[in-house]
């Protein structure tokens, strides 16, 4: 198999995550946090070395300000309802994941209102429109860093800039960004920052996490088991407690910290770069295909290592199935959960067929791609 489906979650993983993974749940599956013995106390430390990892990453400060969740959706979800309340207004763009657009029409029955500013065929944002959106009561800017349609980059730091001056939290949905381009917290004036586990930062599933600026009070979705203050009814004013009620998924943080600490072994710059040259390699590749059509900017420096196309008037679908089950090459096909922003570059109806390009692909895998669809364009 050629597995090209690494903006859905990155495969395989390195070597080391499974080994962690597997030691921890051998030597010392405790529960963190809740008991005094000295493997439960254990299992605390390698969660909060995570928290650290994490903050060298994204030059966060305090690893207190790091909550752990199960995925991105339920980082954007916490960090969008537990800030909002009803009365607010809430800027965002027309190349949204669901995982920011559903959160925020579900809110429209709360009283809180939405602008989504259009961006243009190729995805690409205007600064100006972003200005000219922001009300008197706009409580929140919410964003990708990258689409996980086209992989266009959204100017982030320059958003967060505006955001800064007017006063206004910036949440940031690294989902496809996270572990392969530079997030600076600091620099890029972001107060929310969503991220998975299991995709750019090479952890496993059902890990995920939402970094939350010591300024903001974000309400917490639930309130339970913390292992702090279990004196109180009432849930741990303190962070992360106050986000992280019940059993953490201890083995799968600890994957996730070896997965950062391969990325800060290898250096970012070296992972963008060699994702880079395998989608370089990839568009050009198709651009010499009669029939294919090439979606997004096609400048791998201005995008992540998402491709998509379509080939004539082919079902999607049905052409990410013929890689599949003909050549052994993993695609997705159809709306990839975004149908803003497949209405805003043209493919609501058909959808289209993504390749998305991981640190472990090669350039093997990339000229199996190139041949696979060439012939399937062939005979269509």
């Amino acid at each position: 198999m050629i597995y090209l489906d690494n903006a859905a979650t990155s495969f395989p993983k390195p070597e080391q995550v499974y080994v962690e993974m597997d030691k921890c749940m051998r030597n010392y599956g405790a529960n963190p946090g809740r008991s005094g013995h000295k493997i439960a106390i254990e299992a605390g430390r390698a969660i909060y070395k995570t928290r650290e990892l994490l903050c060298r990453l994204f030059n966060i400060e305090n690893p207190m300000q790091i909550v752990f969740t199960a995925n991105a959706t339920e980082s954007l979800n916490l960090g969008i309802k537990g800030l909002l309340k009803e009365g607010d207004h809430v800027v965002t763009t027309s190349m949204e994941h669901n995982s920011v657009a559903r959160p925020l029409t579900t809110l429209e029955t709360k009283g809180i209102s939405t602008t989504f500013v259009g961006c243009d065929e190729k995805g690409r944002l205007r600064l100006k429109d972003i200005e000219t959106a922001i009300k008197k009561d706009t409580a929140l800017i919410v964003m990708t860093h990258a689409s996980n349609v086209v992989g266009t980059l959204m100017p982030i730091g320059e958003v967060g800039a505006i955001a800064k001056k007017k006063g206004i939290p910036f949440m940031v949905d690294a989902a496809q960004t996270a572990g392969v381009f530079d997030i600076d917290v600091q620099e890029m004036d972001i107060d929310l920052l969503a991220f998975p586990g299991h995709k750019g930062l090479m952890g496993p599933q059902g890990t995920g996490g939402l970094y939350i600026s010591q300024e903001l009070d974000v309400i917490q979705m639930k309130e339970g088991g913390t292992g702090s203050s279990s004196e109180n009814l009432l849930q741990p004013a303190i962070a992360p407690d106050r986000y992280e009620s019940g059993t953490p998924n201890t083995a799968g943080i600890v994957g996730l910290g070896e997965g950062v600490r391969f990325i800060l072994d290898r250096g970012i710059a070296n992972i963008r770069k060699h994702e880079e040259e395998l989608t370089d390699m990839l568009l050009q590749g198709f651009k010499e295909i009669p029939g294919v059509k090439i979606y997004g900017l096609a400048q791998p420096k201005l995008q992540a290592a998402v491709v998509s196309i379509n080939i004539g008037q082919g079902d999607s679908g049905e052409m990410s199935y013929v890689l599949d089950k003909l050549y052994g090459i993993a695609t997705r096909a159809g709306l990839h959960c975004a149908p803003l922003a497949h209405k805003t570059i043209g493919t609501f109806e058909q959808g289209t067929i993504r390749f998305s390009i991981g640190y472990f692909n090669t350039h093997q895998d990339i000229e199996a791609a190139i041949q696979a669809v060439r012939q399937i364009a062939a005979e269509m």
